[in-house]
């Protein structure tokens, strides 16, 4: 090797040394920087896992979260007292509310709803001839919770114009009369119409989009399988709203609703009964309790002699043929059954009434006998226990007899096994009955009770579902 390249060498080589140097120090300084960082962040981490911080926090130091966060916000505002409770409501084209109670006449091809409809959904009052009622009890028919809850939610205290600080999103459409007037002679193109219309209206408000829905929630007065047609044949029932996908983000609150399905739930049918004033409750429940009952047990309905699955026949057997059973048989055409005074006399002079099937596993009689103060009987956990669960205690046993409708098949004596039960437990089995009627009942919606009505316990299941989802969302599960 020569002199001159090995000089050259060498200073290649203390040059190159001293770039790893100055490279080797800039890349020690950059690694402890982001390393310190790291240990901030796994700290600050750590901190919000042992210490959760408001939402407030989150959005001062996230400007990109979701839009439903200033929403979650105002649940802090301890100064609001309708923070964590405002509820938007979709102002819908009237071809999906008021234009169909227009044509009233058209939407039970049964009877005329148009009767039904008056008073916000309550029907004609009651006139009280034979003393069985109090103030503020009409006629009110099964199907009428579209309007009947639709009104109250105009009238819902916190209501507002932001949709942004929303806890819910309600969607004023009448699903049940929208079902019921092409329930029978229409094909399902007509039936399902207006149902793909309220998805494709929905689907282009902003409102829609901070979660597609999933905040958003509606009312079918109907049962579920109103809605849920098995297939595209003519032949079969219904429409397919529930099955529409955009609707299955959504909540429906329906008078029966599908145990298996995580978007319907079922509040209570609407009875006689919407008080204006807290007292007129305490005084149907004190007159209730103090009830002289002489009848055992009671049944009000018709049979089914079409249907072989059902025990209806082998219960009016069992009213005729005992001492202390009593029968109000619909069968025959009895306009009792179609009165309101005639089916509560018969609830109030009976301790337990008899809750089988109808057409559905559901039915409205259950309501208007606890409404009565009469014990319930039941017979399948469909009818009732895991229907109303927002509604009712969780132990049914401590408001409802079961007798299975096997056991009834087996011609076990519904007489001897209601004699079984000891008087006192009868007594606070009443009690319990009576106690929930405040919770199952609509009040009238221009006043407002101190209890909570069927109505309220539903509206905040629903802003705690949703809100229950968003924190989900939030903390990312």
């Amino acid at each position: 090797m020569e002199k001159g390249t090995y000089m050259f060498q060498q200073s290649c080589i203390c040059v190159l040394g001293l770039t790893c140097a100055i490279l080797w120090i800039y890349l020690l300084c950059f690694h402890l920087g982001v390393f310190e960082g790291t240990v901030f962040s796994a700290s600050t981490e750590k901190t919000v896992q042992d210490n959760p911080i408001s939402i407030s926090e989150i959005l001062e130091t996230n400007t990109s979260v979701s839009p439903f966060m200033k929403a979650m916000r105002s649940v802090e505002n301890k100064s609001d007292p309708c923070g964590g409770r405002y509820v938007y409501i979709h102002d819908l084209p009237s071809r999906f509310n008021e234009d169909i109670v227009k044509e009233c006449g058209s939407i039970n091809k049964l009877f005329d709803m148009c009767t039904f409809i008056m008073n916000n959904g309550f029907g004609p009052e009651l006139n009280n001839t034979e003393g069985m009622f109090s103030d503020h009890w009409y006629a009110t028919n099964q199907f009428t919770l579209d309007v009947i809850f639709s009104y109250r939610m105009k009238q819902y205290e916190c209501l507002t114009n932001d949709s942004s600080i929303a806890a819910a999103i309600f969607v004023p459409f009448y699903a049940g009369f929208d079902a019921s007037r092409y329930l029978w002679g229409y094909n399902i193109s007509v039936r399902d119409a207006t149902s793909f219309e309220l998805v494709e209206w929905l689907r282009k408000r902003e409102e829609w989009k901070y979660m597609n829905g999933k905040d958003h929630f509606l009312v079918g007065g109907r049962i579920t399988w109103d809605f849920r047609r098995s297939s595209d044949e003519d032949s079969k029932w219904g429409n397919k709203l529930l099955l529409l996908p955009a609707v299955k983000n959504m909540s429906m609150l329906t008078i029966e609703s599908n145990p298996n399905s995580a978007n319907d739930f079922a509040i209570p049918y609407p009875t006689y009964f919407h008080p204006s004033y807290d007292y007129e409750v305490l005084d149907w429940q004190d007159r209730m309790m103090k009830m002289e009952r002489k009848w055992l047990f009671c049944f009000v309905g018709a049979p089914r002699p079409n249907d072989p699955t059902s025990i209806r026949n082998l219960l009016i057997d069992q009213c005729k043929n005992s001492s202390v059973g009593k029968l109000l048989d619909c069968g025959d055409g009895d306009k009792k059954c179609h009165s309101p005074s005639g089916v509560m006399k018969m609830f109030q002079s009976s301790i337990f009434c008899l809750q089988p099937q109808g057409d559905s596993p559901t039915r409205r009689s259950a309501f208007d006998s606890i409404l009565a103060g009469c014990i319930p009987v039941f017979f399948h956990p469909n009818s009732f226990y895991v229907q109303y669960t927002w509604h009712i205690p969780k132990n049914y046993t401590r408001y409802s007899v079961f007798i299975s409708e096997d056991d009834i098949r087996r011609n076990v004596s519904i007489e001897q096994k209601l004699s079984q039960i000891d008087p006192e437990v009868i007594k606070m089995m009443r009690k319990e009955v009576i106690n929930m009627i405040p919770r199952l009942i609509y009040a009238d919606p221009h006043s407002k009770l101190k209890t909570e009505d069927a109505f309220d316990v539903a509206l905040k299941a629903i802003i705690n579902k949703v809100t229950k989802l968003r924190q989900d969302m939030i903390d990312g599960r």
